[in-house]
C-alpha cells in the first residue's frame, strides 16, 4: 500500500518544526501498518479555512492520477477546516479508491466527514469570537488592537507575572511631524497626489519604508483608512470599523464596513498628534471635494460593486520603472508610479482599445508562427493524453460497476422463480439495481467523443497572413 503524508500549520507564529513533528508521527503509524512511505505534502503558514494551498492542490492532482493508495495526516483539521472542502476531499479520494487515515480519528468515513467537518467549522467561528472579544477588551483599556500605525512605536510592557502586555503605543516624534505636515498641507489646499510627490522627492520613507502614494494619504473617509482619516491622530481610538470575510472562489479576505452602531470608540488624548482645529479643517475640505457620482452604489449587492477587470488588468507594466499600468480615466491607462507617486518620468498614456488591439493582433499573428505552434501542439497532445487516461480509468470503473449490477440483476431474476424466495425484498432490490443500471448506462453513453488532434506542422501550411509579421507589437524587427 503506497502511502503519503499531509502536514500543515496555520500561521507564521507557529513553529516550523510542527511540520517535522507531524511527519514523524505519521511515519511511525505507516511503519506500524507496514505500508510503503512515498513522500509528504507540506503547507507552511497556511490556513485550513481555504483549499487554495499549493501542497493540498498537488495532493488532489496526484490522487486523481492514482499515484498513491493512502493519505495519512495527524488529524482531519490538518487537511481542512472547511466543511465543503472536507466533503469534497473525501469524495475525490473515495472515487479514486484512496483511503484517508488520521492519527486522531482513524480511517475516515462519511460519519467523520459530517461530524468533524461541523466541529472544525464551529472551532473556527468560536476562535474568531474569542479573538474579537480579547481585542475589544484591549481597546477598552486604551491599547491598540493590532497593527502598527504610522507615527507611533510599539511599547514593550510586562505585567507583574512577567507576561507580555500587548497593545502599548508611544508617539514617534519624527513620523508625527510628517503627519502634521500632511494635515497642514491638505488643509491649505494641496492634493494628496501633490503631497506624495514632494515627500518622495525629499526621500522621506512611507509608512512601510517604501514610497508615498496618493491613496496612502487620502484613503477612504467612509472606511476610516488613510493618513487623513485616522482618528488616532486626534486622540480617538476607533475599532471594529471593518469586518473581513473570505471569498469562497479565491480564498482572499475582503473587507466590508460595519454599521456605525458597532464601532468601539475610546478616548486616548495622550496619543493625539494633530489638533482638533486642524482635524476639523481637513474634514471640511474633504466634504467640499466629495462628489457622489454613484448614489445608488450602496443599494447594489457586494459582488455588483466590484471594479471591472480588463484584458490587461495586472499584466501591463511600465517600461521605464516596472510599475503597473493602471486605469487613469475612462479610456486611458498610465504608469501608476508616475501618476500617484511622482517617482517615474514616463508620462506616456495609451488608450485601452488601442492597447488591447495591439495585444490581440500580436497573439493572432505571432502565436501562429511554426515554432510556437509546434510547442503548443505538443503540450496540447500531452494534456489530451492525460485527460484520456483519466477518462478511460473512470469509464472502466463505471463499466465494472455496471457489470456487477447486471450480474446481480440476473441473479435476482433467477431467484424470483424459486418457491421460497423473499419476493418483496428481491423486488425492492431489483428496482434499486435497475435505477442504478440506467444511471450508469446514461453516464457511459454521455461521455464526450475524443477531441480532434492537431497536427504540429499545421502552421507550415497556413497562408502568409497567418504567419508572424516581420515587425512585432512594439515595431521591432522579428528575430526570425
Amino acid at each position: 500500500m503506497r502511502s503519503v503524508v499531509y502536514a500543515r500549520y496555520s500561521t507564521d507564529l507557529q513553529r516550523d518544526t510542527s511540520i517535522e513533528d507531524q511527519i514523524r508521527l505519521c511515519r511511525e503509524r505507516i511503519g506500524q501498518e507496514r505500508w510503503q512511505y512515498l513522500h509528504a505534502y507540506t503547507d507552511r503558514a497556511s490556513s485550513g479555512a481555504t483549499a487554495l494551498r499549493p501542497a493540498y492542490q498537488s495532493l488532489l492532482e496526484d490522487a486523481r492520477r492514482g499515484e498513491f493508495d493512502i493519505v495519512v495526516a495527524e488529524a482531519l483539521d490538518r487537511l481542512s477546516r472547511d466543511q465543503e472542502d472536507v466533503a469534497g476531499l473525501f469524495k475525490r479520494l473515495s472515487f479514486a479508491g484512496i483511503r484517508l487515515v488520521t492519527l486522531a480519528e482513524g480511517e475516515i468515513s462519511e460519519l467523520h466527514v459530517g461530524l468533524k467537518g461541523t466541529m472544525n467549522a464551529l472551532f473556527l467561528k468560536d476562535l474568531a469570537d474569542k479573538t474579537r472579544r480579547g481585542l475589544r477588551g484591549r481597546v477598552s483599556e486604551g491599547r491598540s488592537a493590532g497593527g502598527l500605525c504610522y507615527g507611533y512605536d510599539v511599547v514593550h510592557q510586562f505585567d507583574a507575572r512577567g507576561e507580555r502586555v500587548r497593545g502599548g503605543r508611544s508617539i514617534n516624534e519624527a513620523e508625527a511631524t510628517i503627519v502634521r505636515r500632511i494635515f497642514g498641507e491638505f488643509a491649505a489646499g494641496k492634493s494628496p497626489r501633490r503631497i506624495a510627490f514632494y515627500l518622495n522627492r525629499e526621500a522621506i520613507p512611507g509608512p512601510r519604508g517604501g514610497q508615498w502614494d496618493a491613496s496612502t494619504i487620502n484613503g477612504s473617509a467612509a472606511r476610516g483608512t488613510g493618513i487623513l482619516n485616522n482618528e488616532l491622530y486626534v486622540g480617538r481610538l476607533v475599532w471594529n470599523r471593518l469586518r473581513y470575510v473570505k471569498d469562497p472562489n479565491t480564498g482572499r479576505r475582503i473587507s466590508q464596513p460595519n454599521a456605525p452602531d458597532r464601532l468601539i470608540v475610546q478616548e486616548v488624548s495622550e496619543l493625539g498628534v494633530v489638533s482638533q482645529e486642524l482635524w476639523d479643517a481637513v474634514k471640511d475640505r474633504q466634504r467640499s471635494l466629495k462628489r457622489n457620482t454613484r448614489p445608488d452604489l450602496a443599494k447594489k449587492p457586494f459582488w455588483a460593486r466590484q471594479r471591472p477587470r480588463f484584458l490587461i488588468t495586472g499584466l501591463a507594466k511600465c517600461g521605464a520603472c516596472g510599475s503597473s499600468y493602471v486605469k487613469i480615466s475612462a479610456k486611458l491607462f498610465g504608469c501608476a508610479a508616475a501618476r500617484n507617486r511622482g517617482t517615474c518620468n514616463n508620462r506616456l498614456n495609451i488608450r485601452l482599445d488601442t492597447l488591447e488591439g495591439m495585444i490581440l493582433d500580436g497573439l493572432r499573428n505571432r502565436l501562429m508562427a511554426p515554432e510556437p505552434f509546434k510547442a503548443f501542439c505538443e503540450e496540447f497532445h500531452r494534456e489530451m493524453n492525460r485527460l484520456r487516461i483519466d477518462a478511460n480509468a473512470a469509464a472502466e470503473v463505471q463499466r465494472s460497476e455496471l457489470d456487477r449490477v447486471e450480474r446481480r440483476i440476473r441473479r435476482i431474476v433467477a431467484l424470483i422463480g424459486e418457491d421460497d424466495a423473499p419476493l418483496r425484498a428481491l423486488k425492492q432490490e431489483l428496482v434499486s439495481l435497475e435505477a442504478q443500471q440506467l444511471a450508469l448506462q446514461q453516464e457511459l453513453a454521455a461521455r464526450d467523443a475524443p477531441a480532434p488532434l492537431i497536427h504540429p506542422n499545421l502552421a507550415e501550411g497556413l497562408p502568409a497572413a497567418g504567419r508572424a509579421p516581420t515587425r512585432g507589437i512594439a515595431g521591432t524587427r522579428d528575430a526570425r
